[in-house]
């Protein structure tokens, strides 16, 4: 008899498992309008990269180099053009550089959350001067009852702080003026 419950549950489990399908890694900020604020400059490009071993200021985990950067300009590109901050029009021409210092991922556990900080520089294509330069840092918090499966939680709470990051990023971008001289190093680190 107790061969046959065991196989019993090893079929439930594993039909259970297969039926798991986990959300889509989606780093789009939700719900952002049209920016009431301009940004004077004209954005043609975005990157986004991982730092250096040297640079890093956590964990990012292995295997991540190509997917998680593209997924993360992905995600930017995307809520940036939903703000429409940059204005199309402005004589100054600038890229936007993102290096990704962090993506902490969670482990186990009731509730799941991933750390990330990133660095954000726009440059002036002209001069290439560096115009603005900040490091955010943000968590995304999946809680148990988001979903009983630990890795559907685990992936939310990727995509959580990611969106986080950006948006903050895009609260940040509201306040800056390209005109004023950017502040000391250090002095533009968020939390």
């Amino acid at each position: 008899m107790k061969i046959q419950h065991l196989a019993v549950v090893a079929f439930v489990a594993a039909f259970l498992s297969g039926c798991i399908t986990l959300p889509p890694m989606n780093f789009a900020v939700p719900n952002v309008g049209i920016s009431q604020k301009k940004i004077e400059a004209d954005l043609k490009s975005t990157s986004v990269t991982l730092a250096s071993p040297e640079e890093r200021t956590g964990k990012i985990p292995d295997g991540t180099e190509v997917g998680i950067a593209k997924l993360w300009q992905s995600g930017l590109n995307d809520t940036l053009n939903r703000t429409a901050i940059f204005r199309d029009d402005a004589e100054r021409k600038v890229n936007l550089s993102v290096k990704i210092l962090k993506l902490d991922l969670p482990g186990a556990g009731i509730s799941m959350t991933t750390e990330t900080a990133a660095r954000y520089e726009i440059i002036d294509r002209k001069t290439g001067e560096i115009l603005f330069t900040q490091d955010i840092a943000s968590s995304g918090t999946t809680p148990f009852d988001y979903s009983l499966a630990g890795p559907r939680r685990a992936v939310e709470s990727v995509n959580r702080a990611v969106q986080n990051n950006i948006a903050q990023f895009l609260e940040v971008l509201k306040t800056v003026d390209l005109h004023k001289p950017m502040p000391p190093a250090g002095a533009g680190t968020s939390k």
